[in-house]
């Protein structure tokens, strides 16, 4: 067997198709700012700009506490971003175990209306994203939305 060829290559190889950045989450409120802080690091890194930067860490905000409060875990974010090409684009995943039993409201809570503290969510990462969705499998929903970076 004879031993393998050397490369005459100079030129270093070429980028990957995609980088991506898993991690998985505690289910407890505190890990929405310990995934922000991990996030705002790992997009740094990919050298993001900064605007883009803080629309992700808001649209993971949204997606990771909708999982938390929601649904079950594990939860898992998952950003990858596609390297090479003109149109640089940031997906961003929440995967869960699906929803979570709906308790019951408290006596005198305010539900609906205006005064409500919550249930925005959607509507903040549909405003901030190019698209955006939820992937249903076995006993596993992903949300998920695609920022455009602008250079």
């Amino acid at each position: 067997m004879s031993p393998p060829a050397a490369s005459t290559s100079t030129a270093p190889p070429g980028p990957p198709a995609r980088v991506e950045h898993v991690c998985t989450l505690p289910h407890i409120p505190e890990a929405v700012c310990a995934v922000r802080r991990r996030a705002r690091t790992v997009l740094t890194q990919w050298r993001v700009p900064p605007p883009a930067i803080d629309d992700a860490l808001l649209v993971i905000s949204e997606l990771t506490t909708n999982a938390i409060v929601h649904a079950l875990p594990p939860t898992v974010l998952r950003l990858s971003l596609p390297e090479g090409g003109g149109d640089r684009t940031l997906r961003i995943e929440v995967a869960d175990a699906g929803p979570a039993p709906r308790r019951r409201p408290r006596h005198g809570y305010p539900g609906h209306g205006e005064y409500r503290e919550n249930g925005r969510g959607t509507a903040v990462v549909t405003a901030l994203s190019a698209r955006q969705g939820v992937s249903h499998q076995r006993e596993r929903a992903t949300r998920w939305a695609v920022l455009h970076l602008e250079a």
